[in-house]
């Protein structure tokens, strides 16, 4: 994988980092779009940083970028509303269409497909919240625990940064998890908790089709990869490249590279997986817009490939204004 920057014709590229929004994930993205600018900045790009609120577009008119970088996590950034009006707009950005975004938004959606093109992802139920108030939540949990067994990993259908997200072990517990989940959103997943190694893989598109970089194995102090354990430094122990076999190691890039792809993604993803004792890959979700903080998870892999973030996120943006 080389990061080669595109030709554009033009010397200087003028580039736009959207962070911000009204998400739950706002503060997590403001860090992630204030990374991403400093890398630019360092890469030698104009770049400059604008919230996703109701001066963006009148501003883009304006002062038109060459290309957008996407740095907003929540519904917002990922679930492709921003890329559609960008799209509307002839802006080009760097990232998944939004068709693609609005699918592997919808975690139910997107294991369906993954699981469909051959992908191990553990078994699963997901029930709006009108379902439990309308059938009984206890009949209804019962019969969950009877199906799925105990653990239960209980989260959103959708959201990122794990908000929400609890393991349960005790069918006692299972209700107040749901309800902490029903704050962040509709519909709840859950899903048979996968015992094993869990890494992230995440993938690039510079030029040559998507390539997965090294994978980064995670280890949080609690034994569980929640919202407390991502952002706050020191709680997670995390080791790149992931410390698996040569034979695992290809095995969860293919994987993520496979999601990346039937999930018709672009530029850049990030996929979560488990690594089960006999060996065995189980895809958990997919990320559009991956993480850029200080503890994020693409940093770690771009910097272990031998690469430099600020040359990396170029490339992509070169790309980007490339196809307008």
């Amino acid at each position: 994988m080389t990061a080669h920057p595109a030709d554009t014709g033009t010397d200087l590229l003028q580039a736009v980092v959207l962070a911000g929004g009204l998400t739950f994930e706002r503060e997590v993205s403001l860090s992630s779009g204030t990374q991403v600018v400093e890398a630019l900045l360092r890469a030698g790009l104009d770049a400059e940083l604008r919230d996703a609120d109701g001066d963006l577009l009148p501003g883009l008119a304006a002062s038109p970028a060459d290309a957008v970088f996407i740095a907003l996590h929540g519904s917002t950034g990922e679930d492709g509303a921003v890329r559609a009006v960008l799209d509307l707009a002839g802006i080009p950005y760097v990232g998944s269409p939004a068709a693609a975004c609005r699918l592997a938004w919808d975690k139910p959606a997107a294991k369906s497909v993954v699981r469909t093109a051959g992908v191990t992802t553990p078994d699963w139920v997901a029930l709006p919240h009108s379902t439990f108030r309308e059938l009984g939540a206890g009949a209804v949990l019962d019969l969950i625990v009877a199906r799925h067994g105990l653990p239960l990993m209980v989260k959103p259908a959708s959201g990122g940064s794990a908000l929400g997200a609890q393991k349960v072990t005790r069918v006692e517990d299972l209700p107040a998890a749901m309800v902490s989940c029903f704050a962040y959103g509709d519909t709840v997943l859950v899903e048979r908790f996968v015992e094993g190694i869990e890494v992230a893989v995440s993938v690039v598109d510079l030029g040559e089709g998507p390539h997965a970089l090294p994978a980064v194995e995670i280890a949080p102090e609690s034994g569980v990869f929640d919202y407390t354990s991502r952002y706050t430094p020191g709680l997670t122990e995390y080791h790149t490249p992931a410390r698996l076999s040569d034979e695992l190691a290809r095995r969860v890039a293919e994987v993520a590279v496979t999601v990346h792809e039937v999930l018709g993604l672009a530029d850049l993803s990030r996929t979560d997986l488990i690594v089960d004792a006999a060996g065995t890959v189980h895809f958990l979700e997919v990320n559009v817009s991956p993480g850029l903080t200080e503890t994020s998870m693409f940093p770690m892999a771009v910097e272990a490939a031998g690469h430099r973030l600020g040359d990396v996120l170029t490339t992509l943006l070169r790309q980007a204004a490339a196809r307008r």
